[in-house]
């Protein structure tokens, strides 16, 4: 293959990436190489918001045996212009040839189009990481921890074996981008109640397909009956009104509790509960008015007792410590203080 062809893109290209850096013209671009030569194989103006067309735009541009490259606007921007996602499609099933091909246009591509526009990159070889699923879940991926030291490592592979998942998980530290999922109107209607003191439990769970958080469970719950709403499989979230008393004064606090009972859970839904649970979090707080005196993370519902509750709720304030006293001697060892003369008397006596 003569790749010194592809170093450059033709007039066309540069058009329709000037165009596109510009303004608002199109939503989403395919690029294709032909004749060893970049040209613009399909484009679509954008019609809705970003994520609302986002899989009806990109699936149709997707071909089962040959690579593309994808360039998709976002409603974002920065100071040069709107954003893009760079998406590199390679499927599986291409051949050797079509894969180094495009692995090696793939920075020209970069470069012809403005580097600065991009603000995610993304390299796919299965259709499900070409969807808005996928993208979001890239970046989740993002803000996952730091490497590990060898023995973290090879624990943390103990514990995926026993798990059968096929998510892998990245190991960089960044800024967690918390996922916004918005609330079902039951799930809205149950907050409200819980707000107005109506009800004192409501129990939500992560529709993941619909991209929706649920309402499951608005029963009348006591502290005795809170650690039977506790899945055992399942993960969920839970806002619970805490009736007690506390120094003579009776008091009603609002406990936002997050179960995760350990690894019956997938990889994947830990991630998205975890990436979820902030941005909830201040939607209580901002858009319900609701006040949480407490955040718990369980993994067994047996761990929420009236102790528990209570100490989490009202820590113990710790008692300072007491100033370093110097130890007194040993008695009786070095007897009484004894008494010295000065030299002028010793010599008077003499």
């Amino acid at each position: 293959v003569n790749l010194l062809c592809l170093f450059s893109a033709g007039n066309d290209v540069k058009e329709v990436f000037a165009g596109a850096r510009n303004g608002d013209q199109y939503r989403v671009l395919k690029i294709c190489i032909e004749n060893e030569q970049l040209t613009v194989g399909t484009t679509r103006r954008a019609s809705k918001k970003w994520d609302q067309e986002f899989d009806s735009l990109i699936e149709p541009l997707l071909d089962d045996e040959m690579p593309s490259y994808i360039l998709y606007r976002l409603d974002s921007t920065n100071n040069q212009g709107y954003e893009w996602i760079f998406l590199a499609w390679t499927p599986d099933s291409s051949s050797v040839r079509h894969k180094m091909l495009y692995a090696a246009t793939r920075a020209t591509v970069k470069k012809e189009f403005g580097g600065g526009h991009i603000k995610d990159e993304i390299f796919a070889t299965t259709k499900d990481e070409m969807t808005l699923y996928g993208y979001r879940k890239y970046l989740a991926g993002q803000a996952a921890p730091l490497p590990l030291t060898a023995a973290e490592e090879e624990l943390k592979q103990i514990k995926l074996s026993e798990v059968q998942t096929d998510i892998s998980v990245d190991s960089r530290q960044q800024t967690m981008q918390g996922v916004a999922f918005p609330l079902h109107k039951d799930a809205v209607a149950a907050l409200e109640r819980y707000r107005d003191k109506k009800i004192n439990y409501v129990q939500l769970v992560i529709d993941d397909e619909q991209e929706l958080i649920r309402l499951c469970n608005t029963e009348p719950t006591e502290l005795k009956d809170l650690p039977m709403r506790i899945p055992q499989d399942s993960a969920r979230y839970h806002i619970f009104l805490y009736k007690h008393s506390h120094e003579g004064d009776y008091l009603e606090s609002t406990v936002f509790i997050y179960s995760m009972p350990g690894y019956k859970c997938s990889i994947r839904d830990r991630m998205l509960y975890s990436s979820c649970k902030s941005t909830f979090v201040d939607m209580l707080e901002g858009k319900f008015k609701i006040e949480i005196e407490k955040k718990l993370e369980i993994e067994d519902g047996n761990e929420l007792t009236s102790d528990f509750l209570y100490e989490e709720v009202h820590p113990k304030q710790h008692a300072h410590k007491q100033a370093f006293a110097k130890p007194k001697g040993p008695a009786g060892k070095r007897g009484g203080r004894r008494i010295t003369r000065p030299n002028t008397e010793r010599e008077e006596e003499d």
